[in-house]
């Protein structure tokens, strides 16, 4: 049996058994799915206006083919990068996708830059083809907005796992898109460069449990869950 690569994303992630695809019932112009791509099962996203067809892919961080095949077989319209944090299995197959299709990149927080220069090491470090490195079109900060044909999503920063992370929050079918800083069960390891434990409890805390309990959360590795079961049950955040 082949041994596992290590994650780098969470304290312990379980990858998905299958991939999801989850359009809302509520408000059926935002819909996403999501499916894991590389070693590490990270769960890359597309998420595209239902009026417009436009969509945006989060965190593709390698198997493009894979990612690009699901935008034809949808008939979507891929406009725009959007990234998280600028590890290896999040952000590595941005650049590449970037310069294929001439795409934008949005994000992540300035404070990820010294990741983004060092995608190439990370890239030998963890086995994964050569990833090079790039310059956001637009970093974001805390309280903005991202926009896909007619829908909006809103930006909060979210640092911990690393210094420059962000969260994509779409209150309008009550998701979010919060990459490693929490997971089913778990949160975000903060042993890298610049992580920080403390500030992954306050991201937590402040950012992600203020959008209510009915939330549904799109991690970075695994299976969705709520921020109220998280809340309630989580071993490492339980009872904040």
């Amino acid at each position: 049996m082949a041994r596992r690569r290590p994650s780098i994303g969470g304290r312990h992630t379980r990858p998905l058994a299958h991939p999801l695809c989850r359009p809302s019932s509520s408000v059926p112009m935002l819909h996403y799915h999501t499916h894991p791509v590389t070693a590490f099962q990270q769960n890359c996203s597309l998420v595209w206006c239902d009026a417009t067809q436009a969509a945006a892919v989060i965190d593709p961080g390698g198997d493009l083919d894979q990612v690009l095949a699901e935008v034809e077989r949808r008939g979507l319209r891929l406009e725009q990068i959007w990234l998280t944090h600028a590890h290896i299995d999040h952000a590595g197959g941005a650049g590449e996708l970037a310069e294929r299709l001439s795409l934008p990149i949005t994000g992540p927080h300035p404070g990820d830059q010294f990741w983004i220069d060092g995608l190439p090491q990370q890239s030998a470090m963890f086995g994964f083809p050569p990833a090079r490195p790039f310059t956001p079109t637009r970093w974001l900060h805390d309280g903005d907005t991202v926009q896909i044909g007619n829908e909006t999503l809103h930006v909060r920063h979210c640092p911990g796992h690393t210094p420059g992370h962000v969260v994509f929050h779409a209150p309008q079918i009550q998701r979010c898109f919060v990459g490693d800083v929490l997971f089913a069960g778990s949160i975000g390891r903060t042993d890298f460069p610049q992580g920080n434990h403390q500030d992954l409890i306050d991201s937590i805390v402040q950012r992600l449990w203020p959008m209510g309990d009915e939330t549904v959360f799109i991690p970075g590795h695994g299976p969705e869950s709520t921020f109220g079961r998280e809340r309630r049950s989580n071993p490492y955040v339980g009872g904040t």
